[in-house]
Order: C-alpha cells, then structure tokens, then sequence
C-alpha cells in the first residue's frame, strides 16, 4: 500500500465512484464510495484536497482507505451573503453540534438537518458544503456542524463528517 497526496478529479455520489489525482502524476486513482463512507462521507467535492492509501490492481490503482479531506482551495472564496460580516474567528469557535440530515437536494443547492436534541431544523447550504469539502448529503447522514442564526434563522456555517469532527 502506498500514501497518496492528490485532488479529487470528480466523485458522483450516484455513481458511487469518483477519481482522484495524485500530486505525485501518474493514473487516476479508483475511489469507491464504500472506501469513503469508511472515512464517514458520503460525497466529496470536485477539486478537494485529499489524501489515501492506494492499492495496485490488475486493473489499476485503488484507494482503500481515506487518511484526510481538504476543502477545495476555490471554494474558500466563496462567501454566502450571511457570513459576509462574520469573522471566520467566530464561525471557527462555534462548539460543533451532532446532526442528521433530514433532507438535501443537491439540484436546489440546499437542504435542511436537526441537531440532536432539538426540534428546530437548521438550513443547509450546498457553498458550506463545498467550503467544508462535501459535495452532497444523504437522509439520515450523520454530521458535526457549526450553526449560527442568520439572516434566515438557524443555518450551518461549516459541516463535518460524524467521524472527522471527533478528531477536531
């Protein structure tokens, strides 16, 4: 097995595989859902920074297991009118909160999830996801998120997966 540092060339969540770039060249890089729904995502977005241990088939090359995920280096331009006057520093040292997707529609660009232990639904939006390095959400998926009230009540600033917010 070998670590590779690379991009994810295009992941289709519908598919259930996408391909992944190495910073090193060579083939594309096979990335099977299961591999990254072992890491705790269910979607990864175009152009994310990430890194995994691949494995060499007959019929190419395989990531196996996902070691990181780093949001896309565009989208971190990307600002949604609601945070314009927020410093990051203060979305940052929002406590992280345990969701579930209630619904998205990665189509209409958003969706909505329920914090644990509360009734109110939290607004979901597809430039957070791509900031947070997602690209799509499945009903039920588990989810750390950073909320804030904005200008539309309660709604996600940054999310997580389940498994990588335990590390943060």
């Amino acid at each position: 097995m070998y670590r590779v540092r690379g991009h994810v060339k295009w992941f289709d969540p519908a598919k259930g595989y996408g391909f992944v770039v190495s910073d090193e060249g060579g083939p594309d890089i096979l990335l099977h859902v299961n591999v990254l729904r072992n890491f705790g995502q269910s979607s990864v977005a175009d152009g994310a920074g990430i890194e995994i241990m691949t494995h060499k088939t007959d019929r190419g090359v395989q990531a196996v297991e996902v070691v990181s995920v780093d949001p896309p280096e565009r989208a971190e331009t990307m600002m949604l009118a609601d945070f314009a006057e927020l410093d990051p520093a203060v979305i940052g040292s929002a406590p992280l909160e345990a969701a579930r997707v209630k619904w998205f529609d990665k189509g209409k660009g958003f969706g909505f999830a329920n914090v644990f232990g509360s009734s109110e639904d939290v607004f979901l939006h597809i430039e957070v996801l791509r900031r947070s390095g997602l690209a799509d959400l499945q009903p039920g998926e588990a989810l750390a998120m950073r909320v804030i009230d904005g200008k539309r009540g309660r709604m996600a600033a940054q999310v997580l997966a389940w498994e990588s917010a335990l590390n943060n």
